[in-house]
Order: C-alpha cells, then structure tokens, then sequence
C-alpha cells in the first residue's frame, strides 16, 4: 500500500523538493503551504507522516504539531519536522513530549530525507 505523506512548508521550493524527493521513492505526497490549510487538509485526510517545518508564519510548526497531538482523531499521527532550528538537548526533550517521530536539519541530504522517513513509516 502507498503511504501518505503531507509535507507543511511556507517556502515552496522546500515543499517541491520534498515531494519530488519522496514521490521518486513512491510515496504519495502532497503539500500544505501553512499550519491552517494543512489542519483542513487533516480534516478531510489522514497521511502516514507528516512532515513539518517548525519556523512558519502565522502558526509555528510546533503549533500545529500541538493542535494534532490535541484533536482525538489525529493525535496518533506520525509528525516529523524539518527545521533550520537546531536543537539543543532540552529542545529534543520537547520534540519527545510531543511524541514527534523524528527532526532533520535544513539543508538536509535527500539520501538522509528518505532514510530518515523510511524508518518512521516504512517503504
């Protein structure tokens, strides 16, 4: 079965490489461009994996994974974030909190990208 993935990035030509990246491996992906139509797109579709930048206008990537992890029908989703931010140890115990699967620093390695979305979801 093809799994689903939702890529969430204000910048589109991150969105488009991720998509281009992932779709080659034969994932089915598509692309939010913000934390609100990516909760719509929620509403109406459950992917395997959602891939999340963290810095965005409007609603940060946190928030959105916090609005996920808050409504029952998607709390059980599988969150990875792409992020500039780099972590410290205190932040990564923030990302488990919140049940985030996995985090990859921008620029990433698309080998890494596929790698790391394969262990969380498989394929």
């Amino acid at each position: 079965m093809v799994k689903k993935i939702l890529v969430v990035d204000d910048e589109p030509h991150i969105s488009e490489l991720v998509k281009a990246v992932l779709s080659v491996e034969g994932y089915d992906v598509k692309t939010a461009s913000d934390g609100v139509s990516a909760l719509k797109f929620l509403e109406k579709q459950k992917p395997d994996l959602v891939i999340l930048d963290m810095m965005m206008p409007g609603m940060s990537g946190r928030e959105v994974c916090e609005k996920i992890r808050a409504n029952p029908k998607t709390k059980q989703l599988k969150v990875m974030f792409v992020t500039v931010v780099k972590f410290s140890e205190n932040g990564k115990s923030e990302l488990e909190k919140m049940n985030v699967s996995d985090y990859l620093t921008k620029p990433f390695d698309n080998a890494e990208l596929v790698s790391r979305v394969k262990k969380v979801v498989g394929g």
